[in-house]
């Protein structure tokens, strides 16, 4: 008779603890809001819960830089099918890069011998003398002529050369503002159509010439 009282009050005291929002097996913890009481008991909660999902707009970063402006225009024009024009247009920005920084370094590896002994003078004098070579620079392919040997000769117009600076002006003149003719020899090597040394510019002529830098 004594057990079945004690079972009964046993029984009596865990309604009561459920009547008070508890659980008989959570020592008496309050049940979380909209939940059951069996939330109390599943653990800590995952830390990718509380942790930001994405990185801030402002703080993300441009994925590639701007592209560079060209130093020099090629403009090959109704020759641009031809293939030793096609290396001339290849070859001739590292060109125009030593003239605009005074180094004939990439000259020395980058073109045939001939055509760097040309050129390379002028390259020195430009650095001794202080002459300045501002891009952009264009050039116009004017005429294509097939010679012996293998060799096809261009002849282009390029829109600036050397500049001086005028003190009187106080200002960069250009020697030939109206551009001035080059005509190149190109050969076939390893590395496909380079220069290959300056031919004689007579006769050609720039007049009317439209540059587009």
């Amino acid at each position: 008779m004594r057990s079945l009282t004690l079972t009964v009050a046993a029984l009596a005291g865990a309604a009561l603890l459920a009547g008070c929002g508890g659980a008989a097996n959570d020592g008496g913890s309050p049940v979380p809001v909209g939940g059951s009481s069996s939330s109390t008991t599943t653990g800590t909660p995952s830390a990718t819960l509380s942790a930001p999902t994405a990185v801030p707009s402002d703080s993300v970063q441009p994925t590639s830089a701007p592209p560079k402006k060209a130093q020099v225009i090629m403009v090959a024009g109704n020759f641009a099918s031809n293939p030793a024009v096609q290396g001339l247009v290849q070859s001739y920005p590292l060109y125009f890069q030593s003239l605009v920084s005074k180094d004939d370094k990439i000259l020395r590896t980058q073109f045939p011998s001939f055509f760097y002994s040309d050129v390379s003078q002028a390259i020195v004098d430009a650095r001794t003398q202080g002459w300045v070579m501002k891009p952009p620079g264009s050039v116009v392919v004017r005429g294509v002529q097939n010679q012996p040997n293998n060799i096809v000769r261009v002849t282009t117009c390029r829109s600036q050369t050397t500049q001086y600076w005028d003190p009187r002006g106080k200002k960069w003149s250009v020697v030939a503002p109206n551009g001035t003719p080059q005509v190149i020899d190109m050969i076939k090597t390893g590395l496909g159509w380079r220069p290959y040394k300056l031919a004689p510019s007579s006769g050609a002529k720039c007049a009317g010439v439209r540059y587009p830098a």
